[in-house]
């Protein structure tokens, strides 16, 4: 019966998705026949039809796979060094006094200010992994941080009263009070690191990547590359926030599975 209900609710999830989804099609397609120019709309048909021969051409998936490999490499980055000074700057105040300005500045500043200074200092190609890093990062340790002060101080004293070793209070304490910061962490960083990442492709124009393909095809008014290459990007940041939820998701679960194992 839970099964049945549980099934019943997915089931009308999807479908509701599908209907808007659908509805935004139409009213997609609607604005492109209003308009009556694809220069400056372009109908989603048209934009499938171009699509489809892109993703036959070898070009198409060097720079999907470029772009990823750098762009989620800077995301990776930022995840480690963020969760590293979040739980150092929580252990030490020394530490927090003096990265908190830096990376109060970093948050602050516009990502195209870093992506021009950058061109200066590094290599187009690596332009990419350093923006999603550098705006990732302070998102990273400002939610950590709050999570680290969030832990509850009653189940750490228990945690110092039974002697748990480091590496049990990381697996039962800190890992599951934490592990929301983290997932909302990822969620929003991931998006905002492909942003940042493709704002400097764009800017940069490595060879074989998505901004430069974005920036070309631009130039060259072509707006059913234009298009494309848009809907690409959206759909590999959503595919990549998904992922690293499922994962989370995942992890979590066996957290749990262990602690109730535990009792």
């Amino acid at each position: 019966m839970k099964d049945s209900i549980i099934k019943n609710r997915i089931g009308k999830k999807i479908a509701r998705s599908v209907m808007v989804a659908l509805l935004w099609l139409l009213l997609w397609q609607a604005a492109a026949m209003a308009v009556g120019q694809e220069l400056l709309l372009v109908s989603p048909m048209t934009m499938l039809r171009r699509l489809v021969q892109l993703v036959r051409q070898p070009v198409f998936w060097q720079a999907v796979f470029s772009s990823c490999g750098r762009i989620m490499t800077g995301v990776l980055l930022a995840l480690a060094i963020g969760t590293l000074l979040a739980a150092l700057m929580s252990r030490f105040s020394f530490l927090y006094a003096f990265f908190r300005p830096a990376l109060q500045v970093i948050k602050a500043t516009p990502v195209a200010s870093f992506i021009i200074l950058a061109l200066v200092w590094i290599k187009s190609y690596a332009l990419g992994a350093f923006a999603a890093f550098l705006m990732v990062l302070p998102m990273v340790w400002a939610n950590l941080y709050e999570g680290i002060a969030a832990v509850d101080k009653n189940l750490l004293e228990m945690t110092k009263a039974y002697r748990f070793s480091f590496g049990k209070k990381l697996r039962y304490l800190y890992l599951p009070s934490l592990m929301p910061y983290f997932a909302a962490a990822c969620g929003t960083g991931i998006g905002i690191g492909w942003k940042a990442g493709i704002a400097a492709e764009v800017l940069g124009l490595p060879k074989n990547s998505i901004g430069k393909a974005l920036y070309n095809a631009k130039i060259y008014l072509e707006m059913p590359d234009l298009f494309c290459w848009t809907a690409v990007i959206i759909l590999l940041s959503l595919l990549f926030e998904k992922l690293a939820a499922w994962i989370l998701r995942a992890l979590t679960s066996r957290l749990a599975a262990e602690k109730e194992a535990q009792r």
